[in-house]
């Protein structure tokens, strides 16, 4: 029978093939003694002691492969907190493809306004729009959206920024717990004017969409509007979206 050295005790941290043993044993520090007696482990402790090594080894890879993932995710993309129009997906969509649902955060001492920028009325939206302003002890519900830096400009352009009308800002935002930076818009020289009732619907059906507190949606639908009965081409372009994905959703569950 062929002898395993004991010597596989001494050095537990290091493995490789003895070269007088059959079975793999620890790193032997020291040349085997001239008529030294063997003994010979258990072959399920040397099965045994492998796995765990090749299990370790499974596990440190796998572990640094992630951080390489997530830290190239976070390189390309950025979060940003909607509280407005953008709280719907679609509407979201139309210029920035990438946006995904990140999570419901809730930004604190904050009040959710309507206006416009040195009072010039929204073309858009035919009322006053969605901005946010400091407000101790208030409280803004919206969507963390994560987005491709390759939609950053268009974003931008969609707020306005080149124009002034909305200045970029990082706030910190709590979702379950946790505190994140995003990215989101305060408008500059806001003249408080109410919004249509069109674009009011848009936020209240993004806060329904992402399912925001149903205390923070009554408090949407409580907003008083400025009665704007004319037609919104943006909302019609919004309906005819949801329209066409729950077609395709009715046709994929059908298939």
């Amino acid at each position: 029978m062929r002898m395993v050295c004991g010597c596989w005790k001494a050095s537990p941290s290091f493995v490789s093939l003895c070269s007088s043993c059959s079975l793999t044993s620890t790193l032997c520090s020291s040349k085997h003694s001239a008529g030294a007696q063997l003994s010979s482990p258990p072959l399920h402790r040397c099965l045994t002691l492998l796995i765990i090594c090749l299990t370790s080894a499974f596990v440190v890879l796998l572990f640094l492969q992630t951080g390489t993932d997530d830290n190239m995710e976070n390189n390309h993309t950025f979060l940003y907190f909607a509280y407005g129009s953008n709280l719907l997906k679609e509407r979201l969509r139309l210029k920035n493809p990438s946006a995904t649902v990140h999570c419901v955060a809730r930004l604190k001492d904050y009040k959710l306004v309507f206006g416009n920028h040195k009072g010039l009325a929204s073309d858009r939206w035919h009322g006053g729009v969605a901005t946010i302003e400091h407000s101790p002890g208030d409280e803004v519900w919206g969507v963390v959206w994560r987005m491709n830096m390759s939609d950053l400009e268009s974003l931008d352009s969609q707020e306005n920024v080149t124009l002034g009308a909305y200045s970029p800002v990082e706030l910190s935002v709590k979702t379950k717990g946790q505190e994140l930076n995003c990215r989101t818009y305060i408008m500059n020289s806001c003249v408080y004017a109410p919004p249509s009732p069109q674009y009011l619907q848009v936020i209240v059906m993004g806060a329904e969409q992402n399912g925001l507190p149903k205390d923070y949606q009554e408090k949407l639908r409580a907003i008083k509007t400025n009665m704007y009965e004319g037609p919104l081409p943006m909302l019609a372009e919004l309906e005819q979206v949801r329209r066409r994905a729950k077609e395709r959703a009715k046709h994929r569950s059908d298939a």
